[in-house]
């Protein structure tokens, strides 16, 4: 009887930790419904037993609501607003060119995105638009920021990539959805000043946080993920 309960048990934890996963996705129309701080330290206090080289937990998360939050959406609205072309990445999020099979990943997924969203291609105004709504966290009532020391190495990015894993399938298992967000590195100086971070503290991306408009067609897409020959090798020598 109990091997039969362990193994119900097991399957019972499969079945739940799938489903988090399985059910994680880019939000991108939120609800103004506030998330409790409660409930925002108790998903960041689980996400951090994410694993990391000789336990340095490289990871730093800036929590903004509130008129914080407001503020920073207003600042770099103005500054995305006003076209200033001073406002550059510290880093290289993407591939300064891109090739297949990756190049026809994001083109799929743009074109997911905007049909659904009725932007043709060449509608350079309405492309511009939903860009900004990075900006205002698309109506998220939470921002996450997070921060590295900039004289880590490329292991304790690989490390912070496993923490914001967790942050995101930590809120999903609270009944909260995420949208990781690039698009803030380029506005890390406003970020930086608002926040006062120091000289080695340096903007890895943003998060969004909150709860997903159930009725906003934009959460309807799902996007596909590669068949399993196309990414796994099996070796076997016996």
């Amino acid at each position: 009887m109990m091997i039969e309960k362990n193994a119900m048990d097991a399957a019972a934890v499969k079945a739940a930790v799938d489903s988090v996963m399985m059910g994680r996705k880019s939000i991108r129309a939120f609800l103004p419904t506030t998330v409790p701080r409660e409930m925002i330290a108790d998903l960041l206090q689980a996400a951090a037993r994410a694993p990391s080289g000789t336990n340095t937990q490289p990871w730093h998360v800036h929590v903004l609501t509130g008129q914080m939050r407001n503020r920073l959406v207003d600042e770099v609205c103005q500054a995305f607003d006003a076209g200033d072309t001073s406002h550059k990445p510290e880093y290289d999020y993407y591939a300064k060119e891109f090739f297949d099979p990756y190049l026809a990943r994001r083109r799929k997924v743009g074109w997911d995105l905007y049909g659904l969203l009725g932007i043709g291609k060449g509608e350079t105004e309405k492309t511009r638009a939903q860009h900004r709504k990075n900006y205002t966290l698309f109506d998220a009532p939470v921002v996450l920021m997070f921060v590295i020391d900039r004289r880590l190495a490329m292991g304790s990015w690989l490390d912070f990539g496993m923490f914001l894993q967790n942050v995101m399938l930590a809120a999903r298992a609270r009944g909260l959805d995420t949208c990781p967000q690039a698009a803030w590195i380029d506005y890390h100086r406003i970020i930086g000043s608002l926040l006062n971070l120091g000289e080695h503290e340096q903007l890895v991306c943003g998060m969004a946080l909150g709860y997903a408009d159930p009725s906003a067609i934009v959460n309807t897409l799902v996007t596909g993920r590669a068949a399993l020959e196309e990414f796994v090798y099996f070796h076997d020598l016996s």
